[in-house]
């Protein structure tokens, strides 16, 4: 649907972490109107009904994820739809009702347990400050394929990771500076840099707020199956240990990561 310029203008100012969800209200406002553009009249509208009944939104989880599967270039493949499984996790653990039980007062967004996935350490959907934050990773290998001394992975490697010296066989790499986004692996013409590890950075507990925090980072490369089984810690960690729906980081500033240590039999490097 299209939007006029300044219902446009109003939706930018709307918290990117409820942007999409006001986004669909106010075009299901306009609608139920009969419109075929969205004006300023159906934001104010939907803004109204929100702020006076915010917990009929909140569903209890989110589970957000970036522009990365609609062609993103620098999108990091994984082999699982883990937006979908965790959607299909969180569905089932009628946490709305949950915190019903928990929160003095009636339900804010703020009391959902929100998970984010990044499909690139580029993060434009802000891992780094949501309850678990999810970053695909893919890390490089070197194979025995002859190195050329081209330099490509030097000019692909933003973080200054990899290095060649002149009478070198092979580069060098770094892992403490490497973020694992795999341009170096899409640069490298001779098959020298090969995929090595595939999967998630893990990161716990960030949050905005009055006392605002960057998420923890778990060590290591997570495989798709060990991050969901991770995911399933983290929220059964949350049921047990919430007070009052608040933020997860709390309860980690609380309880400390040892809790969720490495799941044996499952992939992390």
């Amino acid at each position: 649907m299209q939007w006029n310029d300044e219902a446009e203008e109003a939706m930018s100012r709307v918290p990117f972490f409820v942007r999409k969800r006001v986004r669909k209200r106010v075009e299901e406002e306009a609608e139920s109107r009969g419109a075929n553009e969205v004006a300023m009249a159906h934001v104010h509208a939907c803004r109204q009904r929100f702020m006076t009944n915010q917990e009929a939104e909140v569903k209890g989880y989110q589970v957000e994820s970036c522009f990365g599967s609609t062609g993103c270039p620098n999108r990091i493949e994984t082999g699982l739809d883990l937006a979908a499984a965790l959607e299909q996790e969180l569905a089932g653990r009628n946490l709305k009702e949950f915190l019903k039980a928990r929160v003095n007062g009636p339900l804010k967004l703020h009391h959902e347990f929100r998970i984010t996935l990044a499909d690139c350490p580029n993060g434009c959907s802000r891992p780094q400050i949501t309850d678990l934050g999810l970053i695909a990773a893919r890390r490089p290998r070197l194979t025995e394929n002859p190195c050329s001394g081209c330099g490509s992975c030097l000019a692909a490697c933003q973080e200054g990771a990899i290095t060649l010296a002149p009478d070198a066989d092979y580069p060098t790499i770094d892992f403490a500076q490497c973020l694992a986004c795999g341009h170096c692996l899409n640069a490298c013409p001779t098959g020298t840099l090969d995929t090595g590890a595939t999967g998630y950075r893990i990161l716990i507990g960030g949050k905005l707020g009055r006392h605002p925090q960057l998420g923890r980072e778990l060590p290591g490369i997570h495989g798709p199956a060990a991050t969901l089984a991770i995911a399933r810690q983290c929220v059964d960690h949350f049921l047990t240990h919430t007070q009052r729906g608040e933020r997860f980081g709390e309860i980690i500033n609380r309880t400390g990561l040892d809790v969720l240590a490495p799941i044996p039999g499952l992939d992390r490097v």
